[in-house]
């Protein structure tokens, strides 16, 4: 009788054996793949991506409970002497032309009625503080001027009592400035949070000062693909938040553009478009996967109007496109007008926020901006060389003194038709209320047809169409 259980425990040892070195190889697999989370032999890889999700927030998803791992993450928001300052103290701050950024890498408590951060950790040095305009546009007055402050305290400082804790840091930005106009939405706010927080991994939660909310609610999508918390707004909020770091800013690079170089993982502006391909589950990546040329005409109703669309419709048509004019009542839902910009293989546009869209084209489309007199140079900034660098095919069409609507304002010798530069040496505000709001096209569409010709045959080249 005593032979039987002894038996037994015979034939389990191996099993036993085997469980043991089945958990001790999956432990060494875990500390091997946790100790490079973050680092370059991250980019690419989703196996090391998903392990370090795991490890970092948690199976159930509830933030960074690493803080080695949180410092290394914020590390890589600053550069040159500000990571030793970082390493050092625990603060640093960035500041160049257009943005300043402040980081925080050890626990902070943001008073949500007065937008100030404590930085207590920083006690024993002399008490400094830092005022941050979360907004990318810092040496244009008039955008600033709807940008509230947000104060840094540091030193010896008596916070106030904590409210809520967090386990992810805080990410502070201002929907203030320019929201409402869609170029200034991009470049200002939605490029600079991708160039920023992306590294983050989505472990962060945002406050947004000055809160807005036709903004925020166009771009819920994004926001949550950033971030998986609620976003916070202080004047409904009205508590003392604790954190375990803070970002305080925005990065910017330039007008619709990526540094690579300048941001951790190398994101590109294509990084940007597959990014936001995944928020709004846009379905065509290239233009090889339609089978018709689609054109979207983007109407303007109020200035840079084209007077004579109808006929340009005509000829569009004519050329064999299926034809979709963009209304403002069409373009005014993101999430829908995503998709329908997707599904084309071409846009057309005067020079105008409008073209901003762009982003959601697939890639190898074609996007042809007509540019009015008076826009060569802004037109060309703001979407001629970024247009190239989202992997689309770039056309303009230069309009010629005779389609503008300014010629019979003015007549053919006033400088504002013979020397746009000169209006412009008055000031900016002067030439815009020129150029930008009083002016309208009526386009010769002989003329513009050879334009479309070129664009027909660029997209022909990137993928075949029927």
């Amino acid at each position: 009788m005593e032979k039987e259980p002894r038996s037994l425990i015979f034939r389990a040892t191996p099993l036993i054996c085997l469980l043991l070195l089945s958990l001790l190889y999956t432990e060494l697999i875990w500390l091997r793949y946790t100790r490079h989370c973050g680092s370059d032999q991250m980019v690419g890889n989703q196996e090391f991506r998903n392990w370090c999700s795991i490890r970092s927030t948690g199976k159930d998803g509830q933030g960074i409970d690493d803080q080695e791992h949180l410092n290394f993450l914020l590390r890589r928001l600053v550069r040159g002497e500000d990571q030793t300052q970082l390493d050092t103290t625990g603060f640093a701050c960035h500041s160049d032309f257009h943005t300043d950024v402040c980081v925080a890498s050890r626990p902070v408590r943001i008073d949500m009625r007065t937008m100030k951060v404590y930085a207590t950790f920083s006690r024993g040095i002399p008490q400094e503080n830092h005022i941050v305009r979360p907004y990318a546009r810092k040496a244009d007055k008039i955008a600033m001027s709807f940008v509230s402050p947000v104060q840094i305290l540091q030193g010896n400082i008596t916070p106030p009592a904590c409210q809520y804790t967090h386990n992810v840091p805080a990410a502070v930005f201002s929907s203030g400035g320019y929201t409402g106009n869609l170029f200034h939405e991009f470049n200002e706010i939605i490029i600079p949070l991708f160039v920023t927080y992306r590294p983050l991994q989505s472990r962060l939660r945002f406050i947004v000062t000055d809160f807005n909310p036709p903004f925020s609610g166009k771009v819920t999508k994004i926001l949550s693909h950033l971030s998986s918390y609620e976003v916070i707004n202080p004047a409904a909020d009205q508590s003392v938040h604790c954190f375990p770091g803070a970002v305080v800013g925005l990065h910017y690079h330039d007008y619709l553009a990526i540094n690579t170089t300048d941001i951790p993982g190398g994101y590109s502006m294509l990084g940007f478009k597959q990014f936001l391909r995944e928020s709004y589950n846009l379905k065509v990546v290239n233009v090889s996967e339609m089978n018709k040329p689609v054109l979207i005409l983007l109407s303007r109703p109020k200035t840079r109007t084209f007077l004579n669309e109808d006929e340009m419709v005509t000829m569009m048509k004519a050329l064999g496109f299926r034809v979709i004019v963009a209304r403002p009542h069409m373009t005014s839902n993101l999430d829908k007008f995503a998709q329908v910009v997707n599904s084309c293989s071409v846009m057309v546009g005067a020079h105008g926020a409008g073209l901003t869209n762009a982003m959601f084209l697939p890639q190898g489309a074609v996007l042809v901006q007509v540019v009015p007199l008076g826009l060569r140079w802004l037109s060309a900034r703001y979407f001629g060389g970024p247009a190239k660098e989202m992997g689309l095919k770039y056309v303009k069409y230069q309009i010629e003194p005779v389609e503008s609507s300014l010629l019979t304002l003015y007549g053919q010798d006033h400088p504002v038709i013979t020397n746009p530069a000169s209006l412009f040496l008055k000031g900016y505000m002067a030439a815009r209320a020129v150029y930008i709001d009083a002016q309208n096209l009526t386009i010769n569409v002989v003329r513009f047809r050879e334009t479309l010709v070129k664009a027909r045959g660029l997209l022909e080249r990137s993928a075949p169409l029927g």
